[in-house]
């Protein structure tokens, strides 16, 4: 029998042990790039998002971030426009929240830009009792 010499496990190859993140550089918008907010993922590595200029746009993750940034509703993102296609695009870049509080800082996003939450379900809690179908005194 052989002994063993490795580090560890499947976990420690992969690289999971790692739980540090890097310090990036903020990246801004180029020429053909706009900031967006994600309203709502389709699947398929697709999302409906709603570009800074005022577009909605259907948007496509890239290959080199798919099962390794993972996008969610309400996430600021950085895509792509297309030239060809002016309701598609490609995501570029996820922003995290602390990165999107600084490009609000900087001015880069509007003021109405709502970080680390998404819409007006969000504002309140989620639970306004004027919403609900019920009339849980009647019953």
């Amino acid at each position: 029998m052989p002994k063993n010499k490795g580090k560890g496990g499947k976990n420690v190859k992969r690289g999971k042990n790692q739980k540090f993140e890097e310090a990036r550089e903020l990246v801004f918008k180029e020429d053909g790039q706009e900031y967006a907010q994600v309203l709502k993922m389709l699947g398929n590595g697709r999302l409906d998002a709603h570009c800074f200029d005022g577009k909605k746009r259907l948007c496509h993750i890239r290959g080199t971030m798919r099962r390794r940034v993972w996008v969610q509703q309400g996430d600021i993102i950085l895509v792509g426009l297309r030239d060809f296609q002016d309701s598609k695009a490609d995501v570029i870049l996820k922003y995290t929240d602390a990165e999107s509080r600084n490009l609000k800082a900087y001015g880069e996003l509007p003021d109405n830009a709502k970080i680390g939450e998404y819409g007006s379900a969000n504002e309140d809690g989620g639970n306004n009792a004027d919403d609900c179908a019920f009339d849980f005194e009647a019953i």
